[in-house]
């Protein structure tokens, strides 16, 4: 297996094709939505996705949902690397903080929101999922903004009323690291 190649853009270096690759966060891409969605870390290149599962780091400001409430047709895991959220499963709501882990089986419904001062910065993983999301109407999650208007499995439109677009950036998170040569 050959190395993966990778670009340098002004915001950050972002994986361009299959391989193996070693991608420090301080230095990566990250895209965000100023209104909705938080910022994310694409770990694994746009053009050629995972083939097995997903995986990125997601970093929400207080108040912010990382999506819409909705399940998936495969296994997912959560790590929270830093901060706090607030995690909406299945119609429950529970406080979550750095090191906390949420195993989601499939066809679980969630959605996390950022909590507290700072921001949360959860690290998600998730198999491929044969099936289609399926967005659904939740009461715990439209008090934070983060349901779907009606039960649908088509993203487009669970998201047609989704304010702002991605756009590239760079995020202060995480930390500095402590090692200035890496």
């Amino acid at each position: 297996m050959n190395e993966a190649t990778a670009a340098e853009t002004p915001y950050g270096r972002y994986i361009t094709s299959e391989g193996w690759f070693v991608l420090n966060l301080d230095q990566a891409l990250a895209v965000s939505n100023e209104h909705k969605g938080g910022a994310s870390f694409p770990l694994e290149p746009r053009e050629h996705p995972f083939s097995d599962f997903g995986a990125h780091v997601t970093v929400l400001n207080p108040g912010q949902p990382n999506a819409l409430y909705h399940s998936e047709g495969a296994q997912e895991g959560f790590l929270v690397l830093s901060g706090t959220c607030t995690l909406i499963v299945e119609e429950q709501q529970r406080e979550l903080r750095q090191w906390d882990y949420f195993h989601c089986p499939a066809e679980t419904h969630h959605v996390f929101v950022g909590a507290g001062s700072e921001p949360c910065a959860i690290l998600m993983i998730g198999a491929r999922p044969d099936d289609p999301i399926r967005f659904v109407v939740s009461h715990a999650a439209q008090q934070h903004g983060a349901s779907a208007a009606t039960q649908t499995t088509s993203p487009e439109e669970a998201y047609a009323e989704w304010p702002g677009e991605y756009a590239p950036t760079r995020l202060t998170w995480p930390p500095t690291t402590q090692d200035p040569g890496r």
